[in-house]
């Protein structure tokens, strides 16, 4: 028996949406990019990017040793990159900081400090590449010697270990800039007070399912200029910051056109983003989203390499003071987040209760790859959005072994991880698939 699916999801390079889902899709048409840069601009580094790419990265879900298996032979001995040791994991991880250029202007950056959020790390390797092997061209000299480039491309390996958001500790890095109580947030504050950074790029990835504005469109790319206090006012730190984010997104705008959206600038006295702007630095925020077809973000890797050289090239050049602040403040806000699935229309059949018509939500663990995927919610989910549907009306839902909770009656919890028996009726004996937290199409077992 053939389920019916929708997906609504990021659309493939040069295609506008994938499918059309329960509100349709939006056609974003060819978003010109903004004035002063063309698609020609963009080509130029995308070709730096395939010339340079870093071997070693395919999978995004590397470790420490990995990371630094795949890097250290590209920039150990090499007279244009100093290494050192910036501080000392939870685990007792050397965090690495890599040192570029001899120029008067200081730029600090620094990815994964969240440790499952890997594009821009492989980015920074792609970049390492570039600036060591091709000193001589035009880009790479012009940097090396208008800036001084600080690079921490694993912040939190400890996280990175284990391919989790939060350090060994279980403490949200990204929430600790105020009390540094963690080691991997005391490096990274010791590095900014050492270099006193004029511009600083905080890179992150970001949710899948966030929208474009109010569109069904993925966000790519999202940026922000985050803000130095409550009142978010744009003063001459915070306006360099807002140029150069339209600096970015007129680079990645033609390699994905309309999937571009802006941040939420409220102001988080935790976070470093904001505090690093509070210090006196021009701070970018990218957050990666995702891409259809590209579930280890190896072309949003190339997006993020563009989008950052392209950054550090209005630097060095002084390019991001002819940018006018509306190409940032223009683009849609990051929207609506969607679920990663639904199981819509069945009838849930729980041991020693009485059926009910419900719908499920699903969420991923990883939801590039689908894997993990535990129960989120539970009823009439009539009007909530997911990435992929399947319409399971007139079939009958057996949750088994993990997905219930035994201990509380057998009741179906949030949380639970979703192994579900599809069946054709109620008693479970006419077995159509097994569903146990992975892609649909993968675990689909027709009888």
């Amino acid at each position: 028996m053939k389920l019916p699916r929708f997906r609504l999801g990021f659309p493939a390079l040069g295609l506008i949406c994938l499918a059309v889902a329960a509100h349709g899709c939006a056609s974003s048409g060819p978003e010109p990019s903004p004035p002063g840069w063309t698609a020609e601009d963009s080509e130029r580094l995308v070709a730096l990017y395939e010339r340079h790419r870093l071997p070693g990265l395919e999978d995004r879900r590397f470790g420490y040793d990995e990371y630094w298996g795949a890097v250290l032979p590209a920039i150990s001995g090499n007279r244009l990159f100093r290494i050192d040791t910036a501080g000392t994991s939870a685990e007792g991880r050397a965090i690495r900081r890599v040192s570029h250029g001899e120029g008067p202007v200081t730029v600090l950056l620094w990815s994964q400090m969240h440790g499952n959020e890997s594009t821009a790390s492989m980015a920074l390797a792609d970049l390492f590449s570039f600036l060591g092997s091709d000193p001589n061209h035009p880009l790479a000299a012009t940097i090396h010697g208008a800036l001084t480039l600080h690079f921490i491309p694993m912040l939190n390996p400890d996280g990175a270990e284990r391919f989790q958001r939060r350090n060994a500790q279980g403490v949200d890095v990204n929430r600790d800039a105020r009390a540094l109580v963690t080691p991997e947030a005391r490096a990274l504050k010791d590095v900014r007070d050492d270099v006193e950074p004029a511009f600083a790029f905080n890179l992150h990835d970001q949710g899948i399912g966030t929208r474009v504005g109010s569109t069904d469109r993925g966000v790519a790319i999202a940026l922000l200029s985050p803000p130095a206090g409550p009142s978010r006012e744009v003063n001459d730190v915070r306006r360099a910051a807002i140029e150069v984010a339209g600096v970015i997104r007129q680079a990645v705008n033609p390699l994905v056109p309309g999937h571009v959206a802006r941040y939420d600038d409220t102001f988080e006295p935790r976070a470093f983003g904001d505090l690093i702007t509070q210090w006196g630095a021009s701070t970018i925020l990218i957050e990666t989203g995702g891409w259809a077809g590209d579930p280890q973000k190896q072309y949003l890797r190339e997006v993020n390499f563009v989008g950052i050289l392209a950054a550090l090239e209005s630097i060095a050049t002084g390019g991001h003071e002819r940018v006018p602040q509306t190409v940032y403040t223009s683009l849609p806000m990051n929207g609506r987040r969607i679920a990663d699935l639904k199981l819509s229309g069945a009838t849930v059949v729980i041991p020693g209760l009485a059926p009910l018509r419900a719908d499920v939500l699903v969420g991923y663990a990883d939801n590039l790859v689908r894997t993990g995927g535990a129960i989120s919610d539970i009823g009439d989910l009539a009007e909530a959005e997911a990435m992929d549907t399947l319409n399971l009306a007139g079939l009958f839902l057996h949750p088994f072994g993990p997905a219930l909770d035994t201990a509380d009656g057998g009741q179906l919890q949030p949380g639970a991880p979703a192994h579900f028996r599809i069946t054709e009726d109620e008693a479970g004996d006419r077995l159509l698939w097994v569903f146990e937290g992975g892609p649909p199409d993968a675990q689909r077992e027709e009888r």
